[in-house]
């Protein structure tokens, strides 16, 4: 028989089973698109239930269209997206999943930078408190929703709950946990003072036991087999942070290597042996305990070509289907000559990383242009936001001088090249698109001795298909127009704040 590795990548909006074999060969592919909720403005939750009927199509069409035998597939990993919040009520049953989309919490993310609680907790676990993170989204739930906190029996993650319906095992690793700001760092454990800075020291019994994402933690039921298709008894191991996965599918597993993906998060990584102590930088989280990843990110990346695409193009004259109006997009983008004179775009849809008042626009708008400029201005608003990351990390001492780009935006026949330019670094693209997935497939065969490590796996599973160098000619201008985004940026903020406000807020500034 032959032997498969299945990787299962869980987003915030779809999620992917994909197939390799232990060379990195994928044999097939299913996505599931997941469906949103927005019960309050900032608020976006999803049903559990319904993500994972949707897990079980994913993986069933997976299977039957790579024409094997269930019983070939000799292990599962799992990555999914981080923070966010996702709880089970203390009879182990599905009670509440708000997604990293979330801006609910923002009220406490100021209280705990007020009272200097959130340099304390930064102190810790190498993370500022931010709207969507999961401890900050769990004191939200106590203070605002205590009838539901008061049934909480498990906090974990969205790869955790996808563990355990597979496998009915309540647990997590240390790449999730660290990246939601719940572990002490370096040494990656669970801590009572950094619980009670979040005010959630009464908290400690809904936290799973921790594994490392390589660890097999379970064999899938009979239950999850017959809604899955997979084989009863199929080991399944920890899994991984998405972020870190993707890393890892790309080939970036070594220290001073850097990923950038660009999906529904802008997520700019680099690998290092020792975590730094930087309150500039939005986080650190492990890889393993003897590798670390220093992570800029926001929601602003790849997220607004999908919202644009939805909202504003949909079926085309030139094009339709889902693929078709992207590949418009793309030849929108292609056909515009760069010039200063071009809009400029802020990709803040649901807020940035240093204010989560922001908001997206378009500036410098003129009636000779057309919809190909402000198309433009996405995709290069969208990279700026990366750049931005990425100078965090430089001005930290943290350094690389190439990267990997992965994730959605990676796809484009356009946007790689814009990457190299803005971030002026050489920029590989990976030869396999699922890269989340692959990662969580390259755990999975850690875990069964397929591979001998993290290294070992990358070498064998991931490649390069593509490779961009910046435009020397190309780069001088972005810079004059980055220097005009980040100008914008300063200005605007008092009035997103303005736009922000509750009539609360608006009526006490009256008196």
């Amino acid at each position: 028989m032959a032997s498969y590795l299945l990787g299962l990548d869980a987003g915030n909006t779809v999620i992917k089973a994909v197939l390799f074999d232990t060379e990195g060969r994928q044999l097939s592919a299913h996505a599931e698109p997941g469906v949103a909720y927005y019960p309050e403005p900032g608020q976006v939750e999803r049903s559990l239930d319904e993500l994972w009927e949707q897990a079980g199509i994913a993986i069933r069409n997976c299977i039957e269209n790579a024409g094997i035998d269930a019983a070939e597939i000799i292990a599962i990993g799992c990555s999914g997206h981080g923070n966010g919040l996702y709880l089970l009520d203390k009879a182990q049953q599905p009670l509440l999943a708000i997604q990293s989309l979330d801006s609910r919490a923002m009220q406490l993310v100021g209280e705990y930078a007020a009272d200097g609680r959130a340099d304390a907790i930064y102190d810790i676990c190498l993370q500022k408190p931010w709207p969507s993170q999961t401890p900050t989204l769990l004191a939200w739930i106590k203070r605002f929703a205590p009838d539901t906190f008061a049934r909480i029996g498990t906090v974990f993650l969205c790869k955790d709950y996808m563990a355990w319906r597979l496998t009915g095992n309540i647990v997590s690793d240390y790449s999730d946990m660290s990246g939601c700001g719940l572990l002490r760092m370096p040494e990656l454990d669970y801590d009572t003072d950094l619980l009670e800075l979040y005010g959630l020291e009464d908290c400690r019994e809904f936290l799973p036991p921790l594994f490392a994402s390589t660890d097999v933690i379970g064999e899938v039921t009979d239950e999850a087999a017959a809604a899955t298709g997979l084989k009863a008894g199929t080991p399944m191991v920890g899994g991984l942070f998405d972020v870190v996965a993707s890393a890892t599918g790309a080939g970036t597993v070594e220290p001073g290597a850097a990923s950038v993906i660009a999906g529904t998060w802008s997520i700019n990584q680099v690998i290092v042996d020792t975590p730094v102590s930087d309150p500039s930088i939005f986080m650190a989280a492990a890889v393993s305990k003897d590798r670390f990843v220093e992570i800029e990110a926001s929601a602003t990346s790849a997220a607004n070509l999908e919202w644009m695409a939805r909202e504003f193009f949909g079926e085309t004259e030139e094009k339709s289907g889902e693929a078709a109006v992207f590949e418009l997009c793309n030849d929108l983008v292609a056909s515009v000559e760069l010039d200063d004179g071009l809009p400029i775009y802020h990709p803040f849809l649901y807020g940035a990383s240093t204010n989560g008042a922001a908001r997206a626009g378009f500036y410098g708008i003129g009636g000779w242009h057309t919809r190909a400029h402000m198309m433009h201005a996405l995709f290069e608003g969208v990279a700026f936001g990366h750049r931005r990351h990425i100078e965090t990390l430089r001005s930290a001492g943290v350094t690389f001088d190439q990267a990997t780009l992965s994730g959605g935006g990676s796809r484009s026949p356009v946007w790689p090249q814009m990457f190299a330019d803005i971030l002026e670094v050489d920029v590989a693209v990976a030869d396999c698109q699922e890269t989340g997935a692959l990662g969580a497939a390259i755990a999975a065969g850690i875990g069964l001795s397929v591979f001998d490590g993290f290294a070992d796996g990358a070498a064998r599973m991931s490649k390069v298909e593509r490779r961009y160098k910046p435009d020397a000619q190309k780069q001088a201008m972005y810079r004059r127009r980055y220097a005009l985004y980040e100008e914008l940026c300063t200005a605007l903020a008092p009035v997103w704040d303005k736009l922000s406000a509750t009539p609360e807020d608006v009526a006490q500034a009256a008196e």
